[in-house]
């Protein structure tokens, strides 16, 4: 018999919050609760070290069925192509012309809040995706 085991998906990168708050829009996520014994984020934040202050935030699916996103900070910046990327899927069960509508209205929504379009795939049929950037330069695809 399998084991089910939730997962969480962790990025490295310069800014866990605003990250982390980038991501809650795109995905529709929330921040979650401060931490056991804080009644804010800022009371949390305050009572660390200020070498810590900022480390680490993250962000949850509000159903509880999508992956947790957590954010660390790291002190190097991204340098090289992600090996693992998150697909944004805004086209499933859609064909043609209705699926690259859908995937350039979620572009133009995603643009305003520091996304990057980088290009079409664009295959001729039902395949297609628009790969992005998210505010760190992070790759994800629109598929």
């Amino acid at each position: 018999m399998s084991t089910i085991r939730k997962v969480q998906v962790t990025f490295d990168c310069a800014d866990p919050e605003r990250l982390a708050r980038f991501w809650c829009e795109v995905l529709g996520y929330e921040v979650p609760s401060p931490p056991a014994g804080f009644g804010t984020w800022d009371a949390y934040r305050a009572a660390q070290p200020e070498e810590e202050r900022g480390a680490w935030f993250a962000c949850q699916d509000p159903s509880g069925v999508g992956p947790r996103l957590y954010f660390q900070r790291v002190p190097e910046g991204k340098v090289v192509k992600n090996r693992v990327h998150l697909d944004v899927r805004v086209g499933t069960g859609l064909r043609g012309e209705e699926r690259l509508a859908a995937l350039e209205a979620e572009c133009a929504r995603l643009l305003p809040l520091g996304a990057v379009r980088e290009r079409l795939l664009y295959d001729g049929g039902d395949d297609s995706c628009i790969v992005m950037r998210d505010i760190e330069g992070n790759e994800f695809c629109l598929d």
